[in-house]
């Protein structure tokens, strides 16, 4: 069976060279699609279903973080998830990340010594998983590391969230709030009775909210957690949540279940 790939680079040029460089480095591997933003990587990486990916950091609308957490909620039951190689310029951060949960990653521009490492990396990881094979959960516990982590230091934590409302501002002491929900080019921030619309992106907006206090359940829906009242699963095995104050029922992505394990 031959081993499949998908590359996310929104830079055609160095799209291009990196599918050169894996023609010399790794010959009998095939390139299924060559897509330039996060959301065309999820859509080819399902409709492929590619053994490895390789996605950049940096990408327009989903960052290569979010596709891989995007992707790993939408796969397929019983299908192994891909090999993700991370490619990005030098970020010390991402780098950093990258090291303390053992995921591959690539330096722009890619060095042909440093990608037959990686290659060779992700050929024994593929065989590894056809002799034992297994599900997600190594590969979701990575993500969860690395999205909760970052690419930059903590922020300092909010006490008050500032929300134009009509003419004038509102202050949201961050106490009262129960969701942040990421809309469009906004975010949704709920409180028992009322909400306010802001266009801090949440991404801007996780690192200066307590982990302790607010848990993400999706990609993009953070809550507060003392809030919870039930978490239900349906046929499917998906869950979904309810917060005391609030009518919604509230979708968990399988990259967040394991805080509900125990059901």
């Amino acid at each position: 069976m031959n081993t499949t790939a998908l590359i996310a680079e929104d830079e055609p040029l160095l799209a291009r060279a990196l599918q050169s460089e894996l023609a010399l480095a790794w010959p009998a591997l095939h390139i299924s699609a060559v897509v330039g933003d996060g959301e065309s990587a999820v859509a080819q990486a399902l409709a492929h279903q590619p053994d490895v990916l390789f996605l950049d950091i940096r990408m327009p609308g989903l960052s290569g973080l979010e596709t891989a957490a995007e992707l790993a909620d939408a796969w397929p039951a019983g299908v192994p998830f891909p090999a993700i190689v991370f490619v990005t310029a030098y970020d010390a951060y991402a780098v950093q990340a990258f090291e303390a949960q053992a995921v591959d990653y690539l330096l722009k521009p890619v060095q042909p010594e440093r990608l037959l490492r990686a290659v060779q990396r992700v050929q024994s990881q593929l065989a590894s998983r056809q002799a034992a094979p297994a599900g997600l959960d190594a590969s979701l516990a990575q993500l969860r590391a690395l999205l909760a982590g970052g690419e930059a230091p903590a922020a300092p934590r909010l006490q008050v969230i500032p929300a134009s409302v009509g003419q004038g501002i509102r202050m949201v002491p961050i106490s009262e709030v129960l969701v942040f929900e990421a809309a469009d080019k906004y975010v949704r921030v709920l409180m028992a009775n009322s909400e306010v619309l802001i266009r801090t992106p949440l991404k801007e907006l996780l690192p200066q909210l307590d982990p302790t206090v607010f848990w993400q359940i999706h990609r993009g829906t953070v809550v507060r957690a003392d809030a919870i009242d039930s978490v239900t699963r349906n046929e499917a095995g998906r869950l979904s949540l309810r917060l005391r104050g609030r009518p919604e029922a509230l979708a968990v992505s399988r990259l967040y279940a394991d805080r509900f394990r125990a059901m």
